[in-house]
């Protein structure tokens, strides 16, 4: 066989295994999430994806020309529509389509913009699974010495396949939390919102202008606007770069623009959000309940009088705020953005009055940050065990806790495990922040 020959059958040949490896991890995830799928897509029916029955209500409010925050969902539920009227535009083909054909369409784009955020945020350790020379990737080697005598080397072949099947584990792992398990379940738009922050600040080469994303999911859901905080602070000041000024003049433009979009369309609409609805907390559901994980429920869950619990949160807010948006410009500066944007996704959750446990879908952007390249078995180590952390349903048992009325036990230790997913944010701010480059420097030392 000529060279040219065997050069053509060799790219046949990759080409395949590169089709193997990702059928084969495609049907891992499809059985690994389908009992998750099928089972709350069975579910009763006024218990099933709540949420985008929400979405589709509002959609079919702007169509049929009814007030768009006048309603509420169907008993039991009695959920009224509280994003901002351009996501009741955006939902229009929700309302076009049949209930059923809905609910499946919008969970196969709750598992594609799931894929998107664990391929962006496991990017580095994704591309080190196609690193043949096991022994290059350890500390002891130095670069441009002779492997170790004995070393593994994987044969080509394996690496077509293992980096897909890698995808699929780190997919079916991330599924299996309990924010993103609340995304099946309601049937919710946050890891859509994950996706398009993510995607505006990571990506390589984007084919769109980078800002774009970041202020369409501001103008959807308002707390993605902390991003275009930081983008300010990364944009201007000491050790700025341009391109992230430009992306947040972007960013603002476009959820400008799509703010005051509704105002030509659904005038009436869009001036009930801004004047009246949006100045309503408890239209979002009850701020005391377990669910809410943000500080301020967690300070109203204390039931301090009304001013106290107001002037706590301030000052949490701003403490919180400094901390975690200094060490996000911090982590973009030293070239990991990831990390960057795993800090300012926690931002969203603490700082905002009411986050339920399903805006924790950001703990997915933070496992990729903790774990980077898989190279360092200690960052290994807090990945997994920030995972299992998540994926248990632990505030749930500081309800068990209170409800079992022990003595002292129950209201102190009950109320600690209740808050645990928001005191768990807090610690990933520090473990982000500080003890994250403390690591990586440790870490570079052995090498």
């Amino acid at each position: 066989m000529r060279t040219g020959e065997a050069t053509t059958a060799g790219r046949r040949t990759w080409t395949w295994l590169t089709l193997l490896g990702w059928l084969s991890a495609l049907l891992l995830v499809a059985a690994a999430v389908a009992p998750l799928v099928l089972y709350w897509l069975g579910n009763v029916d006024d218990q099933r994806l709540v949420d985008l029955d929400v979405y589709r209500t509002g959609g079919e409010a702007v169509l049929e020309g009814r007030s768009v925050y006048g309603f509420v969902t169907p008993a039991p539920q009695l959920l009224p529509f509280t994003y901002p009227p351009v996501a009741a535009l955006l939902a229009t083909p929700l309302a076009a389509v049949s209930w059923p054909t809905a609910q499946w369409a919008w969970t196969a784009l709750i598992f594609l913009t799931l894929a998107v955020t664990v391929g962006l945020s496991f990017r580095a350790l994704l591309a080190g699974a196609g690193t043949r020379d096991t022994a290059s990737a350890s500390p002891a080697v130095v670069p441009g010495t002779p492997a170790r005598a004995g070393a593994l080397e994987r044969p080509r072949g394996v690496d077509r396949l293992w980096a897909p099947l890698l995808f699929a584990v780190l997919m079916v792992a991330c599924t299996y939390l309990m924010p993103i398990r609340d995304q099946v379940r309601f049937g919710q738009v946050d890891i859509l919102l994950v996706a398009l922050c993510l995607a505006d600040c990571v990506t390589r080469r984007p084919v769109w202008p980078r800002g774009m994303l970041i202020g369409l999911a501001t103008a959807v859901k308002l707390t993605p606007g902390v991003f275009l905080v930081y983008l300010l602070i990364t944009g201007f000041g000491p050790g700025a770069r341009r391109e992230q000024r430009d992306t947040f003049f972007i960013a603002a433009l476009t959820a400008a623009l799509l703010t005051l979009l509704p105002f030509l369309v659904i005038p009436a609409d869009a001036a009930d959000f801004w004047f009246r609805a949006l100045l309503d907390p408890e239209r979002l559901g009850a701020n005391a309940a377990t669910t809410n994980q943000s500080m301020r429920g967690m300070l109203i869950r204390l039931y301090l009088p009304d001013v106290l619990t107001s002037l706590l949160w301030a000052a949490l807010v701003a403490a919180v705020a400094w901390y975690g948006f200094r060490h996000a410009r911090r982590a973009l500066l030293d070239g990991h953005p990831v990390a960057g944007v795993a800090l300012v996704g926690l931002m969203a959750v603490l700082l905002s009055p009411v986050a339920w446990i399903h805006h924790l879908a950001w703990v997915v952007v933070v496992l990729g940050a903790l774990a980077g390249e898989g190279r360092d078995p200690v960052r290994v180590r807090v990945a997994a065990g920030v995972w299992l952390y998540y994926v248990l349903p632990i505030p749930w048992w500081g309800v068990t806790i209170k409800a079992a009325e022990i003595p002292v036990l129950s209201p102190v230790l009950g109320k600690i495990v209740q808050n645990g997913f928001g005191l768990g944010a807090l610690f990933l701010v520090w473990l982000l922040g500080v003890w994250l480059p403390r690591r990586r420097a440790a870490f570079q030392a052995l090498r």
